[in-house]
């Protein structure tokens, strides 16, 4: 686990030993801005260190997901304003890969994920306002799943996200995690 990590929005239970991260949410947690919904939410769990420049971030992720919204994966936060999370998240009655971008505004993609075995490998990249998100495809190899841009500050907060905002106590474990040199950019197919 690299150095540095720290909290913003602490959960009732969490441990970093040994390469895995393992959270048990707090009560009606999510980041939200706006849209839909009307309501500005910045209380989700962020396990968060800076990093300057371009990179790519990496974590396989495990949660009990059980509850609508139920979600757990990575996250980029410049400010409560300006953010991207990504991760398993209950949607529309199933565990789907969702993806928030957030410019003020939050807007939400999500992928369906037939046949979820409970763990993904997800990857989080930044080239300058550019931001992209790829799943492992459970054979070593990446499938893009978003591209947005976000107006960015060089240094900007990246880690692990988990969030429960109709209950408490979703478990989650990240394992690997890392952040490193960004991909190439032709290693956006």
């Amino acid at each position: 686990m690299p150095t540095g990590m720290s909290w913003l929005n602490e959960p009732p239970q969490w441990s970093d030993q040994d390469g895995e991260v393992r959270v048990v949410t707090g009560l009606e947690t999510d980041f939200w801005r706006k849209t839909f919904y009307g309501y500005v939410t910045d209380n989700g769990h962020f396990y968060h260190r800076p990093v300057s420049g371009d990179f790519t971030a990496e974590v396989t992720v495990a949660a009990g997901h059980s509850a609508r919204f139920d979600q757990a994966g990575l996250m980029l936060r410049a400010d409560a304003r300006t953010w991207l999370k990504t991760g398993l998240e209950v949607t529309s009655g199933a565990v789907q890969l969702s993806t928030v971008l957030t410019r003020d505004e939050s807007d939400l993609s999500v992928l369906p994920l037939p046949g979820h075995d409970g763990t993904m490998t997800l990857r989080l990249t930044r080239f300058g306002d550019a931001v992209c998100v790829h799943r492992g495809d459970g054979a070593g190899g990446w499938e893009l799943v978003r591209l947005g841009r976000l107006d960015l500050p060089e240094t900007v907060q990246v880690g692990l996200m988990c969030c429960s905002p109709e209950r408490a106590g979703l478990e989650v474990a990240f394992r690997g995690f890392r952040v490193g040199e960004p991909i190439p950019r032709d290693g956006l197919e």
